[in-house]
Protein backbone atom coordinates (compact mmCIF):
# COMPACT_ATOMS: atom_id res chain seq x y z
CA UNK A 1 0.00 0.00 0.00
CA UNK A 2 1.32 3.21 -1.30
CA UNK A 3 1.25 6.37 1.36
CA UNK A 4 0.56 9.90 0.70
CA UNK A 5 4.01 12.27 1.17
CA UNK A 6 4.43 15.57 0.36
CA UNK A 7 7.31 16.12 -1.88
CA UNK A 8 10.96 17.71 -0.80
CA UNK A 9 12.21 17.66 -4.44
CA UNK A 10 9.06 19.06 -6.68
CA UNK A 11 7.67 21.63 -4.77
CA UNK A 12 6.49 25.46 -4.98
CA UNK A 13 5.42 25.59 -1.79
CA UNK A 14 4.66 23.12 0.72
CA UNK A 15 5.38 20.08 -1.55
CA UNK A 16 2.16 18.77 -1.60
CA UNK A 17 0.94 19.13 -5.32
CA UNK A 18 4.09 17.54 -6.18
CA UNK A 19 3.41 14.71 -3.80
CA UNK A 20 0.04 14.41 -4.63
CA UNK A 21 0.77 14.30 -8.34
CA UNK A 22 3.56 11.65 -7.71
CA UNK A 23 1.12 9.53 -5.48
CA UNK A 24 -1.77 9.55 -8.37
CA UNK A 25 0.79 9.09 -11.58
CA UNK A 26 -0.21 12.23 -13.11
CA UNK A 27 1.54 15.70 -13.76
CA UNK A 28 2.43 17.68 -10.83
CA UNK A 29 1.25 21.24 -13.35
CA UNK A 30 -2.08 19.59 -14.14
CA UNK A 31 -2.49 19.42 -10.01
CA UNK A 32 -0.87 22.56 -9.48
CA UNK A 33 -3.94 24.33 -12.34
CA UNK A 34 -6.57 22.17 -10.82
CA UNK A 35 -5.78 23.38 -7.20
CA UNK A 36 -5.56 27.29 -8.04
CA UNK A 37 -8.86 26.84 -9.98
CA UNK A 38 -10.19 25.19 -7.24
CA UNK A 39 -9.08 27.52 -4.88
CA UNK A 40 -11.09 30.38 -7.13
CA UNK A 41 -14.34 29.01 -7.08
CA UNK A 42 -14.82 27.33 -3.75
CA UNK A 43 -14.02 31.23 -1.95
CA UNK A 44 -10.64 30.42 -0.56
CA UNK A 45 -11.89 26.88 1.23
CA UNK A 46 -9.92 25.40 -0.97
CA UNK A 47 -6.60 27.33 0.67
CA UNK A 48 -7.62 26.41 4.31
CA UNK A 49 -7.71 22.57 3.23
CA UNK A 50 -4.39 22.92 1.45
CA UNK A 51 -2.29 24.40 4.46
CA UNK A 52 -4.30 22.05 6.66
CA UNK A 53 -3.58 19.37 4.34
CA UNK A 54 0.49 20.58 4.57
CA UNK A 55 0.70 20.24 8.01
CA UNK A 56 -0.84 16.55 8.62
CA UNK A 57 1.15 15.04 5.39
CA UNK A 58 4.70 14.17 6.08
CA UNK A 59 7.50 15.28 4.16
CA UNK A 60 9.08 12.38 1.88
CA UNK A 61 13.22 12.99 2.54
CA UNK A 62 14.75 10.47 0.48
CA UNK A 63 14.27 11.61 -2.63
CA UNK A 64 16.86 14.38 -1.66
CA UNK A 65 20.75 14.56 -0.70
CA UNK A 66 21.94 15.81 2.37
CA UNK A 67 25.59 17.50 1.93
Amino acid sequence: MRKLYRSASDRWFTGLCGGLADYLGISATLVRILTVIAAFCSFGTTVLLYFIASLLIPKRYDHIQFM
